[in-house]
């Protein structure tokens, strides 16, 4: 204590950019140690692309097989982080009351959403680097543009992040789990991820086209495999998720 009466060093917050920091280094973290989210963020997508390149199950049409589903199961990994992972461990959060009692701490209601979008950024980096490892020992040649890449992945993070959100703020725990997990397996199966979109019938394919898995998987196949530009329309596609997803989850969000 000074002469002055003040104490020294001052209690007080510390600066938001300090704070999501630590937040997101501990919500990766439990990320990380958590079998469920492992299995649905590492594991599958990894059985997937080495089972489905090795084994002949499914006509993936001309070249390798790997070529095909490696961009759909770098699809697929984004989906089961941003979305479903983050669905499920927020929609617990939220009914254990974890919060609320965070909605009151100094750190701010969207320094926490960001800390969230860190923690996902992070773990589908990891996944990227580790599932682009394994295709590579398998014989993958990617092609096409870097940037082209990021921005496809960039904005699927972002619309599957406003879905799995959305979902976690609106719905009960227990059916966030249930609808989550449902959601993924549809989506895996009629996403064009293993299962080229052309196996469906044209009216079907017009549907399925549009949903942000089929945009991202598409996309990233036309740039990985076959060396397109900048796929625009895909982007379109996953851009107008990513702006009705976050905005619905802002709106409609319930913290408690």
């Amino acid at each position: 204590m000074t002469a002055t009466g003040i104490y020294s060093p001052q209690p007080g917050a510390a600066p938001p950019a300090r704070m999501i920091a630590a937040q997101a280094v501990l919500e990766t973290k439990m990320l990380l140690r958590n079998g469920e989210q492992l299995l649905l963020t590492v594991i599958i997508p990894t059985l997937l692309l080495v089972l489905f390149s090795t084994v002949d199950v499914v006509d993936t049409g001309d070249g390798a097989a790997v070529d095909f589903l490696a961009p759909g199961v770098l699809a697929l990994a984004v989906m089961s982080t941003a979305f479903t992972g983050q669905a499920i461990a927020t929609g617990f959060e939220r009914r254990y009351g974890v919060l609320k009692r965070l909605a009151a701490s100094p750190l701010p209601r969207w320094g926490l959403m960001t800390a969230k979008t860190l923690s996902v950024l992070v773990t589908e980096v990891l996944q990227v680097v580790l599932l682009t490892v394994i295709a590579l020992l398998l014989g993958w040649d990617p092609r096409g543009s870097a940037l082209a890449v990021v921005a496809l992945l960039a904005l699927g993070t972002a619309a599957f992040s406003g879905l799995g959100l959305l979902m976690a703020g609106t719905l009960k725990a227990e059916a966030t789990l249930a609808a989550a997990n449902l959601v993924f397996l549809l989506l895996l199966v009629g996403g064009g991820v293993v299962v080229p979109l052309d196996k469906f019938p044209d009216a079907a394919q017009d549907v399925l086209g549009l949903l942000p898995i089929a945009a991202l998987s598409e996309g990233l196949r036309d740039v990985l495999q076959h060396g397109a530009g900048m796929p625009w329309a895909d982007l379109g596609i996953l851009t107008a998720w990513a702006v009705a997803g976050l905005a619905a989850a802002g709106a409609f969000f319930r913290w408690e």
